[in-house]
């Protein structure tokens, strides 16, 4: 019996098959009705009992692959979507010249996951990713290029809290260095996340800041990104005595920025100097 799946908006229908003693199901989608699937089911059963292998026709990878993101990909974030947009136009461009290795893995890592769902679809019948000859041109940082070190990270604390007065982009660049939180995190918290008593902050959402995010609050990177940290009294201290001088917004929000677009504070060159 074909078990029949809704993917989205659409279905999808694995049938049971073995092949030289391994399950090798067979999967196919994108089906408008469950009916649709169904019968497409009935069909690859039939032939299937009378000895058959059916016959599945390919498609352009770049066309398999955003068909297989809007199947499978259907419960992602719109950053994490922009991915997978990004690596679609890598597909139908020539990848790998300025580039860095890290772009280029990543790129690969998503059509290995798309390849792989086309053998099992049997669409395909063979991994042409398997030992493919990744290259790149653009080397990587270094890892002391990539953050601070302890040092370093003393000198710009002691720099921070000397130009706390010079903008509000300075809390937050406070903030970021003292809790380790993620931008998105950041502009996203408004003043209730922030427990006094306890000394910690609750991150439970993020704000959109830049035009290929979601507008407003949204979630966090994934379920775990949901936490409450512990902070330094000090930096509390700060923050209590901020909200106590900075008027209120609509949204609560911690950084918010009538200069911006998206009403918070940008993270770029000119963040310490928004007020």
């Amino acid at each position: 019996m074909a078990n029949i799946q809704k993917r989205g908006e659409t279905y999808q229908f694995t049938v049971s098959h073995v092949v030289n003693g391994k399950s090798r199901p067979i999967r196919k989608g994108v089906f408008s009705t469950k009916k649709e699937a169904q019968i497409a089911a009935a069909e690859i059963e039939s032939q299937l009992s009378k000895g058959l292998l059916p016959p599945l026709t390919p498609v352009p990878i770049d066309e398999y692959f955003d068909k297989w993101v809007k199947l499978y990909k259907t419960n992602i974030s719109v950053t994490t979507l922009k991915h997978y947009e990004y690596t679609s136009r890598a597909i139908k461009a020539d990848f790998g010249c300025n580039k860095a290795k890290e772009t280029v893995l990543k790129v690969n890592t998503h059509i290995r996951s798309c390849v792989k769902d086309a053998v099992d679809e049997q669409i395909i019948h063979r991994d042409f990713t398997r030992n493919a000859n990744i290259t790149w041109t653009v080397p990587a940082k270094k890892s002391d290029q990539k953050s601070l070190n302890y040092k370093e990270s003393k000198l710009l604390l002691k720099e921070i809290w000397n130009r706390l007065d010079q903008g509000l982009g300075y809390s937050l660049l406070l903030l970021a260095l003292t809790s380790g939180m993620r931008f998105g995190e950041l502009v996203g918290l408004t003043r209730n996340d922030f427990d006094f008593v306890n000394n910690t902050i609750r991150i439970n959402k993020t704000w959109g800041y830049l035009k290929r995010h979601h507008e407003g609050f949204g979630p966090t990177k994934n379920e775990q990104s949901n936490r409450t940290i512990i902070m330094d009294s000090k930096t509390m201290k700060h923050f209590k005595k901020l909200f106590k001088n900075m008027p209120t917004n609509i949204h609560q929000l911690t950084f918010y920025s009538t200069a911006s677009k998206y009403k918070v504070i940008s993270n770029t060159k000119r963040a310490a100097r928004e007020r």
